[in-house]
C-alpha cells in the first residue's frame, strides 16, 4: 500500500465503526468545555464525568467560578489529580474571562492558550468541538496510535501533530481525532492488546510494532 493508500484506509475503517461519534466529556457549553478538558490532563474521561457534575453544581459559568476559593475547588476536583494546578487553572482562567471576554471564551487558539493551566492540546479541543474550527488535537492516545500505524516518526505530539494535518484532509480533522480515540480505546490499547481485534494495525502497521507483538 502507498502512503495515500494506507490514509484513505484509515479513514475508511473508522468512518465504518464510527459513523456517529461521540464527544468524550460532558458538557453544555464553551466554557464547561474548557474546564472539563483542563480536567482531563492526566486522568481519565470517565472519573472527569463524575466530577464535573459536582463542580458545574456550584459554578458552570466564570461569574459563579470566581465566587469560590482556590482551595474550595481543589476538593472537588482533587479525585482528577493535579488538583493543586488544575484549581489555580480554572480560578486564574475563569478571572481572565471575566476580565478580559466579558466571561466568554475566547474563539482563537491565542486567546485560548493565553489562559492559565491551558495548553496548545487543550485549546485545539475547545477551537474543534466548541467552535468547529478544524484543529487536531494530539495527546497521548492518538500519538502512540499514529506512530503504530507508521503515519509518524515524531518523538513527541507537537511532531505527530504537524504529521497528522499534512496527511488527513483538513474537513476531517475534528472528527478523526475523536475516531482515533476510539478507535484507539476499543481495539488498540497501550495494555492488553489484541492485534487480532485491531483491523488497522494489523494491515498498516510499523514492521517493528508487528514483529514485538508476534514475539510475545
Amino acid at each position: 500500500m502507498t502512503k495515500a493508500e494506507k490514509v484513505q484506509f484509515v479513514i475508511d475503517t473508522l468512518e465504518e465503526k464510527y459513523p456517529e461519534i461521540p464527544i468524550p466529556l460532558d458538557h453544555k457549553d464553551p466554557y464547561t468545555l474548557l474546564i472539563a478538558v483542563l480536567l482531563s490532563a492526566q486522568c481519565t474521561d470517565v472519573r472527569v464525568n463524575k466530577i464535573t457534575p459536582l463542580l458545574f453544581a456550584k459554578a458552570d459559568n466564570p461569574f459563579d467560578m470566581v465566587k469560590m476559593t482556590v482551595e474550595e475547588i481543589k476538593e472537588i476536583i482533587r479525585p482528577c489529580g493535579l488538583s493543586p494546578m488544575k484549581s489555580k487553572g480554572i480560578y486564574g482562567l475563569s478571572k481572565i474571562l471575566i476580565d478580559k471576554y466579558d466571561g466568554e471564551v475566547p474563539q482563537s487558539f491565542e486567546g485560548l492558550e493565553e489562559l492559565p493551566a491551558v495548553g496548545h492540546k487543550t485549546a485545539s479541543v475547545v477551537m474543534s468541538q466548541a467552535f468547529g474550527v478544524p484543529a487536531f488535537p494530539v495527546d497521548t492516545h492518538i500519538h502512540r496510535l499514529l506512530w503504530r500505524w507508521n503515519l509518524t516518526n515524531g518523538k513527541n505530539v507537537q511532531q505527530t501533530e504537524k504529521d497528522a494535518k499534512r496527511l488527513f484532509p483538513r474537513e476531517l480533522w475534528n472528527d478523526l481525532h475523536l475516531q482515533i480515540i476510539w478507535y484507539g480505546r476499543e481495539y488498540s490499547p497501550a495494555r492488553g492488546w489484541n492485534l487480532e481485534n485491531d483491523i488497522i494495525t494489523k494491515t498498516i502497521g510499523r514492521k517493528t510494532v508487528l514483529d514485538e507483538y508476534y514475539k510475545k
